[in-house]
């Protein structure tokens, strides 16, 4: 019998019910990485004792989260384990642990196998393996497709820079949390985010060694947006998008009611605290508004009346709006693009990615710092602005492009000879000594590269953004203690030690 419905509606129909379902139904967890054992198991029983191990298995992971399980048997033994990532909740760790069952039933009758998900791990085999921390045979790494901007060298150096300290980071905290963390470095237009979990079996020294290896073979991802180290004793991953949870966790069903009636006995008083709590939390936010509001409009009597502070009207105007055909370049601060005052000065605008009025009284200050010191071979700040929606640095403008557009540029009108590059170096050394000492302040720049030296008419060298910053201490200048240094630039070319333990030499 033929169906009455039209064709193209009856696709449509199709279609809005296979997206209206994809609203409801959870997705599948990511298989990372099926390992099946190369020696098999010849009797026929085994499929089923396999099985059996897998589901007494769940018993314990329904319960706990994870869990281990030993079938012995003359012919054989099975040494199973399974557990889900600490972020994961009831209902996912229970989606996992079954798609994982299947796919591991795909490896009998190969002796061992092993499953990698994106929310838990699942694995058996003829040993006892609980101890293992890292195998060289079978430990992995993926990686994912590379970021927008990898072919943008700052942009990659800047990638590759959070790279390491959320992978650092992440490592360090799941050491002090029990073999779980999850951490994130913000800045610039990318936020890096990483997990890492160890398994419940190994002690926290082999749980270390498998954090420090995956960590490693992680970093050689960048600059790909995602990558996934699937170690025999943990899992680390990090991506350019958030895929982990911080508020939830797997709960354990048993002890369920109990909380339950407590939370129940105690929602009354809870409800009053939490009344209470918000009514101060009310109060001094309010507080805080009007004192903010009391300080920009006392500022007019200080900052905005200095002969440092641009109009933002005046400066918008003199970039025709921020246009892009104005753009000079782009930092891990903010855009510069050229401008020209009404007065027919040329100057670069920077337009910071970060707005500074919840710091004004700091942010004139630094200004008023920076601007004072002047050296022929340091970019000149200006002024800045904060009265617009975002907050702006005025340098000076410097005609020629910086010395790697002109050493790397593939037209080649600008030859360097030897001669120009000495004084190129040597007018950069002197900058820099100037900045270290020569101004009375002591300021490290921390990011010297050819993009921050920029080349004027005469193709003479002046240093760009060495501010904003707290300057050095004078009895600070060779050590610094306790934290960790703000000073100007990115962490590139920062010593790690400095970035890391607040020391430096």
């Amino acid at each position: 019998m033929r169906l009455s419905i039209p064709y193209p509606w009856n696709i449509k129909t199709i279609w809005m019910f296979l997206v209206f379902c994809s609203c409801f139904f959870p997705s599948l967890p990511f298989e990372g990485h099926l390992i099946c054992g190369t020696n098999n198991q010849t009797s026929d029983n085994f499929g089923h004792k396999v099985n059996e191990a897998m589901e007494s298995l769940w018993e314990l992971v329904s319960s706990k989260s994870w869990g281990t399980v030993f079938k012995k048997d003359p012919k054989y033994n099975i040494f199973g384990f399974a557990q889900c990532y600490q972020d994961v909740n009831a209902d996912d760790c229970e989606l996992c642990f079954k798609i994982s069952q299947g796919k591991l039933q795909q490896c009998i009758p190969a002796r061992s196998g092993r499953v990698y998900l994106d929310q838990c791990f699942h694995r058996f085999d003829h040993y006892d393996f609980y101890n293992e921390g890292v195998d060289p045979k079978y430990d992995h790494v993926t990686c994912g497709s590379p970021t927008g901007d990898s072919n943008d060298t700052y942009m990659s150096q800047d990638f590759q820079s959070k790279l390491d300290h959320v992978i650092l980071n992440v490592e360090e905290a799941a050491l002090r949390k029990n073999g779980f963390g999850t951490t994130e470095v913000k800045g610039g237009v990318v936020t890096v985010y990483a997990l890492a979990q160890c398994w419940k079996t190994i002690d926290k020294q082999a749980c270390d060694k498998c954090l420090t290896d995956a960590g490693m073979r992680l970093r050689e991802c960048g600059p790909a947006a995602e990558g996934r180290a699937l170690f025999t004793g943990c899992y680390m991953r990090y991506s350019t998008n958030r895929f982990f949870d911080h508020g939830s966790g797997t709960v354990e069903k048993k002890g369920f009611t109990d909380w339950v009636t407590l939370g129940v006995a105690l929602s009354g008083a809870t409800f009053l605290l939490l009344a209470v709590v918000g009514a101060f939390v009310s109060y001094k936010k309010l507080s805080r508004t009007k004192e903010e509001v009391t300080g920009l409009d006392a500022l007019p009597a200080t900052g905005l009346k200095t002969s440092l502070n641009f109009k933002y009207e005046m400066l918008e105007k003199a970039t025709n709006n921020f246009n892009e055909s104005m753009k000079l370049g782009q930092g891990g601060a903010g855009s510069v693009f050229k401008g020209v005052l009404p007065n027919a000065e040329a100057v670069a605008v920077k337009r910071l990615f970060f707005n500074t009025r919840q710091w004004v009284d700091q942010f004139f200050n630094e200004v008023n710092l920076i601007s004072g010191i002047q050296h022929k071979n340091l970019v000149r700040l200006l002024g800045c602005s904060i009265e617009g929606p975002e907050s702006l640095l005025v340098y000076e403008y410097v005609p020629n492009r910086s010395l790697d557009q002109i050493l790397f540029s593939k037209d080649k009108r600008y030859i360097l000879s030897w001669s120009q590059r000495f004084n190129i170096i040597c007018g950069t050394a002197e900058g820099l000594a100037y900045l270290h000492g020569g101004s009375g302040v002591k300021i490290l720049h921390r990011d010297i590269k050819g993009s921050n030296i920029l080349l004027d008419e005469h193709l003479s060298p002046k240093i760009a953004d060495f501010g904003l910053a707290r300057c050095v201490a004078s009895d600070k200048s060779h050590r610094i203690h306790g934290s960790r240094v703000p000073c100007p630039g990115t962490t590139n070319r920062e010593s790690r030690r400095l970035w890391f333990r607040g020391a430096s030499s």
